[in-house]
This record gives C-alpha cells, structure tokens and sequence, in this order.
C-alpha cells in the first residue's frame, strides 16, 4: 500500500500554509495615496515606479515598511518599545501577508568624528579580536586596538563589613588598556584656534581688545568677568602681558570671582570658547558665528598618531609587518587579499567571516574604500551599500527587503552588479521590493508597480500592475518615457575661460592637473570611487566663485518648510499683513500667530514614558497651526494656512495674477516649479524631503544667488525620465544665463546632453584617480576608449 502511495501520480492538495503568497494593501491613505489597493507578489522583485512625488514611499516605505515595523515592535515588551522609534499605524483598511522588513534607505551614516566605515560594519571589531589573538608584541584585549577606548588607571581602597564590627578594608587598582591616542582623543585631527582672531593684542581690556562676534565690551557676563576679576589689569595692552597673566588669560581653571558684588565664574579664554562655540555643530549655528569659526579654528592631522587615531603601543603590534592602523588604511580590496594570505587555525572562524565582509564590500562595489573613512563622508549611495553589505551573507529567507533607489550613485558599468545582488537575495526566497527610476533596474522587476499620473494631489493612484513588457506597451507616463534616449548634441557651446586644477591628490587623485571650461554645461562622470567628488569638491580652488549645491542634510526642525527655507514665507506674511493692516508676525506659525495649544506645530507629541509616544492633530486649530482669529484674515479669498496647504503649482498660478498678484513669492515659486518641484506643498516638513529633493529645493535657493560656477552632485537622483528632460532645459537656461555649470553624474542623458565631459578612471580606488577621457560627448562615443564611452555609445544607439 505505501508503494502505491508512492508512485500515485495524483499530486496532494496543497497546504493552507502555501495560499499565503501575496502582500494584500487595501485602501490606503497615507500621505497622498487616494485608497490604494494592490497584490504584491512574495518571493519576487517588485519595482515600484512614477513621477517624483507620485506616491511610491508613500506606499512602499509609510504602508508596508511601517507596518511591518510597527508590528514587530508590538512584540517586543513596553519596556523595550520605549527604546524604539514612535510607529503609528499607517492610515491602511487592511494589509495582508506581511513578513518581516528589512528596510536599506540612503540615510546618510551619522557623521559622528568617532565613527568610520570599519566601525559602521563589523569588519573593525574583527580586526581588533585578530591582532589581539596574532599581533606581536601583545598588548592586550580588543580594547586596547580600539581608538574609542581610553586607557584609564585607577587605584583607592574600601572597607569590607564581615558582621559583628568586623570589617576589612580591602586595596584594589583597576587598568585598562585602550588604543585612543592620547592627543587627539581618537578623533585624528586636532584643532588649533588662531589667537590673532580673538583679540587685538594691542588693545586692553577696557578699549574693547575682543574681536569675537556678540562679545560687546559692555557685556556684563563675558567681557567685564575677565576686565573686572582681579586677575589682569584692564588697561594694559594684551600684549604686555606677564608670563603669569596670559596663562590666567587664556587657560586658567574656573575660577569664582566677584564682579560689583555679584559671584560669577572666570575661565580661561580658550576653554570658554571651545565651550561656547566648538562644541556645537557648526552647520547650526549662525551664519555670521559659522563665518568667525572657520576663520578662528583650523584642524590638522594629529602629529602623534599621524591622523590614525591609535595610540603608539596600538600601532606597535603587528601582523606580518603591518599595524591594524595600516591595514585599516588600507583599500579595502587590497586588504581582503591580505586577510586571504593569512593562515592560523586558531582563528579560522574569525579569519573566514573576516574575508567574507571584505569580499562583500568588493562584490558590492565599494572595494576602493578604506575602513577608516570617516562614515559621514559617504555619499547616500555608498551609505545605502554599506548598509546591504550586512545582508548579502544573511541565513534569513522569506523576509521583505526595502530598497529606495538602490542605482544611485551607480555608473551604468556598476548597475549589473547591483541587479544581481537583488536578484540573489531574491533567490533565496526573499521578498524584494526596490522604488526606481532606471530602467536598467526596472527591466530585472518580475512584478511593476506604476503610480501617478502625477506628483503630490495629482498623484497617489495606481496606474499600472504586471510585467514589464506590460508597462512598455501600456500608456502610462513611465510607459512611454522607458525606452527614451537623449541623443548627443550636433553642436557644442564654447567656454569663455577655464577653471585650472593643478597637482589635485585629495583621496585617491594621482596629480590631476585638468582645465575645467567655463560658460558651458560640463560634466564630470567615471566609476563610482574614481576620484569626481574629490576633483570637484576637494581640488576647486578657493575664491572661484562656486556655489556648491549637493544632497546633504538641511539644517531645520520639523517647523521648518520649505516656505521658510527658500524665504517665500516673508513676503506672504508681509502681504497679508499689509492686506488687512495688522503685523505680519500673526501669519507666521512660530511667531505671534501660533495656537497656544500646539505652539505653532499643528500636532501634539505625548510622551509615554516607556511606551511609544504619540502625535496626534491638535484639537484647537486642528492641525492649522494658526490661532483661530488669524484665519480670519484673508488674502485673495485664502487664509494664510490654505495658502501654505497648496502645492508650488497651486501658489505660482495664486500670486501670479489677480488680486492676490504678489511678485517678490511668485518670482521664488517660479524657482521651485523650475526645478521640478511643483508637487511640493509650501508647508510640508523639511524632514520628509528625500535627498534629490533637497539638492532641488537649495539649487532653487541659489538659482538667485550672484555665484558664476554652480556645482552639481547628481542632480537626477529621485528624478523620474520624464523629469530628467525638465531638468536638462534648466541646466541650459542657468548656462544661457552666463552661468558655468558642473555636474557631477551618472545618468547617460545628461552626458549626452552635456558641452564637455571629463571622464576619471580607469577603475575605482588606487585604479582610478586619472583623467581617461577630455572632450565633448561626440568624441567620447566615437573613440569608446573607456567604460563611460561604451555605455554612452550603446544608450545613444551609435
């Protein structure tokens, strides 16, 4: 009977368990999705695709991804979920079929002193354990390669109570050993302030010798402590000072001293400045303050530790011949080939999960970096990378894995790898689902998802759902742009001069000397980890009139918007005030015409304590923002909070025409819908702006500014192919307008559209470093002497 069984060709039914194989959304919300419903497919790559702004965060990250999380968090105890991000639950009828996510974002790595790229990952813990097992001499534990750990020696004595009076006092001493050098507190730089830029030393005291921004000889809390303490004399010329005074000046401990009766507290003008200005992030402060602390302060490399922030007894134990602070220096290629030379059974398990990082790191493109990079130098691709690199060896399969934009940063040459990255991870039973914009990556997809039609209002609806064949003969806006392909221009604008770099050897530059043309639109392009952001960022000479306009983070809280970060929020205020003839500080939210109850925010934030906290919209002014009475006024039939409501588009058509015709906002709306910004709602958070939106909104910003030479980083990142065409249209009317334009990319059609190309390689890391390539696009496509030529050869179809 068990044979017939057997060979019984009638397949069983399958197991309930096996029916779950999709990801149910239904109805869903979330920020501007219009009751989206849709099946996903598990165990597959899904690309989600539209317009910037058309929804697919939204859908991808605020539905999925967050509730996802916010589940997963639930199981873990109350406790716990107080060390955990707030998650409300995403505004979805059902979801359906989740599995655990694993979200990769191109958040940028904090940009901490103390933390590199070894650090970020595992491999530096590895290579700590290593030379602490290997290294001769022997110094010590892990700790003591660590250039976090401080040494630290400490000894006293303490009684012991054994009962009925009997007590014994016990001596102990503690050591540790860490591998911090002493100088630079392993930071591997040191600062130095320039004293000249503090005081004029041929003034005292009382003729107001300070040169320090708001330190007004008046000033009863800094100036008068140091004029009044008994410890200088004020009417002495600083530098007459005795030995012992300007020891007392500049360094002394604080100290109390009594000023016209009241205690106050001197210390030495150096400490008192670190403390007051260098401790603070000097992107925060402002801008006049921000000016004087590049002026005063200048960092160098650490002349004891030579910037390798380990001390010399770290550096000392070595592995056949190297410290781990030459191997942390090393490229991160060359060092996989090392570790793979190495040969102690000892430490085979170490050695072997070792290598297998290293090899990751080279697999996934990122093998010209070194472990001590600072990880806040990463750009958000390569932060994105390092964040997968913990993945790819993972023994976990049926989990969800979140990609935004996995390709940025990518030349076309490095895309191949990164699509079959997805794919493995794919086909190891994982859920990938990847939002994207190139269609090198959309062609891998199994399943696509298109949202739009357009972007903010006008988006948020399912287009399209299927194959990709199904996408390029549908008629959707991705639809008809996949196949798009810029051609190279016919004829080339002339530059009307040159930027001269000469010797540039920052990172891995090998003594560029290049002329950069200006008048004209030139673009700067090569394998990721070639050398472009180090020859346009690290080589520009000073003083060259640059505007620089990249992806980094914007300064602001979430009260900031962008209504308040371009300026635009000034003349509507002053419009509305004039309008019904009372202050404009009642229309601003963080001012005079704030609710009481939210203070300007719109939402509440509760703190639970060790539960999650939660914001709720504010009851009074029901996420208005605005006290009640101010809503009564209006400005062309809108009151102020409708009008931040709006998006760019809305605003422009508003205060361009009729009574509500203001030119100072309109001329700056037209700046944001220029760069294809038009989706964005004026008073939207900074904080949920992505990375390309942000390098849009500060160019928009600087469009105005008198700067002749504007730098670009990647300007398409988060643009949709519609879009890039917009874009090419403004770089064209910024350089018609007399400005001289460098871009820093990848993307073909803007190579092909460009005056000039400068094309570094021939590889990434030491293999890079040199110009392969000067000329127009033409000639690079005709010669395809390097990887930039073949790729742009095939894109334009010659």
């Amino acid at each position: 009977m068990s044979m017939a069984k057997r060979t019984d060709p009638q397949s069983p039914a399958p197991h309930t368990a096996d029916s779950h194989d999709l990801i149910r959304v239904h109805g869903a919300w979330v920020n501007n999705l219009k009751d989206v419903s849709i099946e996903i497919p598990k165990r597959r790559l899904t690309v989600f695709t539209g317009v910037s702004g058309s929804g697919k965060s939204s859908l991808v990250f605020g539905t999925i991804a967050a509730e996802s999380q916010r589940l997963i968090n639930e199981t873990y105890s109350a406790f716990v979920q107080g060390f955990m991000p707030t998650l409300a639950r995403p505004e979805v009828d059902v979801l359906d079929g989740l599995t655990t996510v694993i979200t990769v974002d191109q958040q940028r790595l904090g940009a901490d002193p103390r933390s590199t790229v070894g650090t970020a990952t595992d491999a530096n813990a590895m290579l700590r354990i290593l030379f602490s097992r290997l290294g001769k001499p022997y110094i010590g534990s892990p700790q003591a390669f660590s250039f976090n750990v401080a040494s630290v020696q400490a000894s006293g004595a303490f009684k012991v109570d054994r009962g009925a009076d009997r007590t014994k006092t016990v001596k102990r001493t503690f050591t540790r050993t860490g591998g911090m050098c002493t100088r630079c507190e392993g930071r591997g730089t040191v600062s130095d302030i320039d004293l000249t830029q503090l005081y004029d030393d041929s003034k005292s005291l009382s003729e107001g010798a300070f040169t320090i921004p708001g330190w007004k000889s008046d000033s009863f809390w800094t100036v008068r402590v140091y004029a009044e303490s008994g410890l200088l004399d004020p009417d002495k010329p600083i530098r007459k000072f005795t030995k012992k005074e300007m020891q007392d000046f500049l360094y002394r401990e604080p100290t109390k001293v009594k000023v016209e009766g009241v205690n106050l507290t001197y210390e030495g003008l150096i400490p008192k400045i670190q403390k007051s200005f260098l401790s603070k992030d000097k992107e925060a402060l402002q801008p006049h303050i921000r000016e004087f602390v590049e002026r005063a302060v200048t960092f160098t490399t650490c002349p004891d530790c030579e910037g390798s922030r380990l001390s010399a007894e770290a550096r000392s134990s070595k592995i056949e011949k190297l410290s781990i602070a030459d191997t942390c220096a090393m490229q991160i290629s060359d060092l996989a080939e090392w570790v793979r030379g190495l040969d102690d059974p000892s430490v085979a398990p170490l050695l072997a999960a070792l290598q297998r990082t290293l090899d990751s790191f080279v697999e996934i493109g990122l093998g010209y970096l070194s472990l001590d990079r600072p990880s806040g130098t990463l750009s958000g691709g390569e932060a994105q990378r390092v964040k997968m690199i913990r993945h790819l060896g993972s023994a976990l399969t049926d989990v969800t894995y979140v990609f935004d934009e996995p390709t940025i940063g990518l030349h076309p040459h490095d895309i191949q790898r990164m699509n079959d990255l997805l794919l493995r991870l794919r086909d190891k039973g994982n859920t990938v689902l990847v939002v994207e914009h190139k269609p090198q990556t959309i062609a891998i997809a199994d399943h696509v998802v298109d949202l739009g039609p357009g972007a903010g209002a006008a988006g948020g609806t399912v287009c399209f759902e299927g194959t990709v064949e199904g996408l390029r003969a549908g008629d959707t806006v991705t639809g008809r742009h996949l196949d798009d392909r810029a051609a190279v221009k016919d004829t080339v604008r002339s530059p009307t001069g040159a930027l001269e770099i000469r010797g540039a050897s920052a990172h891995n530059l090998q003594g560029v000397d290049v002329d950069i043309p200006l008048g004209v639109l030139t673009v700067v392009t090569g394998v990721a980890g070639s050398g472009k952001s180090s020859l346009v960022h690290g080589s520009v000479p000073a003083g060259a009139d640059v505007v620089s306009v990249d992806q980094g983070a914007i300064r602001g809280s979430r009260r900031s918007n962008p209504a308040t970060y371009t300026g635009l929020l000034d003349p509507i205020r002053k419009a509305f005030a004039k309008a019904n003839g009372v202050k404009p500080a009642l229309f601003s939210p963080n001012s005079e015409g704030a609710c009481p109850t939210c203070n300007g925010a719109g939402v509440i934030y509760t703190d639970l304590a060790m539960m999650a906290g939660v914001a709720t919209t504010c009851e009074e002014c029901e996420g208005k923002r605005f006290q009640a009475s101010v809503l009564d006024y209006r400005f062309g039939g809108r009151d102020i909070s409708e009008v931040l409501a709006m998006s760019v588009t809305e605003a422009e058509e508003f205060f361009g025409a009729g009574e509500a015709r203001t030119p100072a906002a309109h001329r700056i709306l037209e700046r944001l819908a220029d760069v294809g910004l038009g989706y964005l709602s004026l008073g939207q958070p900074l904080t949920t702006l992505s990375g390309g939106e942000r390098q849009r909104l500060k160019l928009a910003t600087h469009m105005a500014d008198k700067g002749g030479v504007y730098v670009l980083d990647e300007p398409t990142t988060g643009l949709h192919l519609a879009d890039v065409e917009q874009l090419l249209g403004l770089l064209d009317r910024l350089v018609d307008s007399g400005k001289s334009v460098i871009v820093v990319e990848h993307h073909q059609a803007v190579m092909a559209h460009a005056d000039w190309i400068i094309d570094l390689g021939p590889g990434a890391g030491h293999d890079g470093g040199r110009i392969v390539f000067e000329g127009t696009p033409a000639a690079l496509v005709a010669a395809r002497s390097t990887l930039t030529g073949e790729h742009l050869a095939a894109y334009v179809g010659s």
